[in-house]
Formats: C-alpha cells, structure tokens, sequence
C-alpha cells in the first residue's frame, strides 16, 4: 500500500512538472497592430488617397443639393404664376433630382467603403505577415495584439515589426 501511494505521489509530480514545462514552452508577446498601421507610410498613403476620394464625392453632392435647393426655391417662387401642367411638371423634375442626390450618396459610399477595402487589406496583409515573420524568427508560439490585454507584461514586439516593415 505504502508503495502505491509512492507511486501515485511520484506519478503526480511528474505530471505537474510537464504541465509547467509545457505551459512555460508556449512563449507568448504582444505587439500593438493599431501603433503600427497607424504610423505605417503605407496607410498614411492610402488614407490621403481616402481622404480625395471623399473630398471629390463630397464636393460633387454639395453641387447636386445647391442645384436642387435653388431650383426648389425657383420653382417655389413661381408656382402661383404657373399652370398646374407646369407644376406637375415640376414637382416629378424636383422628386427626380431628390432621388439622383440620394443613389449619389449611396453609391459614394459604397464605392469609399470598397476603395477602402481594396486599399488597406493588402496593408493589413502585409503586417500580419511581419508580425508572423517576425513573431516566428523570435521564437514566439503566440503573438497577441496589445489593444485587448489587460496586462501585457511579456515581450513587445511592436519595434521589431516596425523595423521589419521598414519603417
């Protein structure tokens, strides 16, 4: 009996000793993505490039409501001098333009939105290939991104990515 509960005392240390060793080979660091895109030359292209595209939709539907705007107050101002044919008439051009302003927008928006897709997932695949590259040549089995830790005590390697990016 005595040597069973030696057995059993040898087997469990044992065990213990290989679920530290385990838990100290999974080697784990941080690195803080948003630091990194958000200083990356790259992405700081792509958002003046965003940035344009905007101004330019922005800028062409300020037209299309000032045109519409005026000609709402034109027609507004002349609707008792004119025939009801006329105001008819009107009244479906305005309805029409409401409607051109309003796919416009929708349209700008999908079209950023996409541009904005296409522009920064190649940036993002890109980083995300550093920080394993980088991640991997460091030794490191996990490599977390630092903006959800609560306690990101272990190594950083935000520097290291950087450098490998070049920047």
């Amino acid at each position: 009996m005595k040597q069973i509960k030696t057995l059993v005392l040898v087997a469990v240390v044992y065990m213990s000793s290989l679920v530290t060793v385990n838990a100290q080979a999974a080697k784990t660091a941080h690195v803080d993505v948003s630091e990194i895109v958000s200083k990356m030359p790259a992405m700081l292209d792509a958002q003046k490039q965003l940035e344009k595209l905007s101004g330019t939709y922005d800028t062409e539907y300020k037209t299309m409501v000032e045109e519409y705007q005026n000609k709402l107050k034109k027609y507004e101002q002349e609707a008792t001098t004119v025939t009801d044919a006329v105001n008819e008439t009107r009244s479906k051009e305005v309805q029409d333009m409401q409607k051109r302003i309003v796919d416009y927008r929708d349209n700008a928006q999908k079209e950023l939105q996409q541009k904005e897709s296409d522009i920064v997932k190649p940036i993002m695949d890109k980083v995300k290939a550093s920080i394993q590259k980088v991640g991997k040549a460091k030794g490191f089995q996990y490599v977390l991104n630092s903006e959800g830790l609560l306690l990101a005590d272990g190594p950083n390697l935000t520097a290291d990515v950087k450098k490998d990016l070049g920047f």
